[in-house]
């Protein structure tokens, strides 16, 4: 796992600037920096190319995204993202078809992957403290946790063959922010995964 391509899918709001994503994706970049890893990044609110998208979805071997929580999922950049550069992947290079045959034409729906062997690892920044996912007396999200939420991104990051690394979270981020130690468990993160 030596090739890393950070996605930064923090969407701009007057309220939410994008500091708290920009600094964990500057964290991620220097770890990896330090570790020899090659890095290739894209945010997804400025201009890119979805040809040039698609081919560092191939030569990575982990794919960081790194975005808010924004409405229950990811932003309408990121969103859009995926509409263009997923949807152009489809064509046979991040996945052939939805993974049916002619011979079995009602099994094995989304196993059409061609990014196998690849990981991706969510880094997402909440509002949400962490005591309202995980119990079911929280009304809100039911006992649901952050992966629960994002089961979405998941199943979109499956679709392409990919697997799943172990998801960081910083919650309540806006109203009980606790940067320095959100900073050092996100250390502590890649430490752990990325060696």
């Amino acid at each position: 796992m030596k090739n890393i391509f950070i996605i930064n899918g923090h969407q701009y709001y007057e309220f939410a600037k994008g500091r708290a994503n920009q600094t964990f994706v500057n964290l991620a970049q220097e770890h990896f920096a330090q570790k020899g890893y090659q890095v290739k990044y894209t945010a997804t609110q400025e201009d890119y190319n979805p040809e040039e998208e698609v081919e560092k979805h191939l030569w990575a071997d982990v794919v960081l995204l790194q975005t808010p929580i924004n409405w229950m999922g990811v932003t309408w950049s990121f969103k859009k993202y995926m509409d263009q550069v997923y949807t152009l992947g489809m064509m046979g290079k991040m996945c052939q078809g939805d993974g049916r045959t002619a011979e079995k034409p009602k099994a094995n729906y989304g196993m059409g992957g061609l990014l196998k062997g690849a990981k991706y690892m969510l880094s997402i920044t909440a509002n949400a403290p962490a005591e309202a996912f995980n119990n079911p007396d929280e009304p809100f999200f039911k006992g649901m946790s952050v992966d629960d939420l994002f089961r979405p991104m998941h199943l979109n990051f499956r679709f392409m063959g990919m697997e799943a690394m172990p998801t960081f979270v910083a919650h309540d981020i806006m109203k009980n922010p606790e940067v320095a130690q959100d900073i050092e468990r996100f250390k502590a993160h890649l430490a752990q995964h990325f060696r």
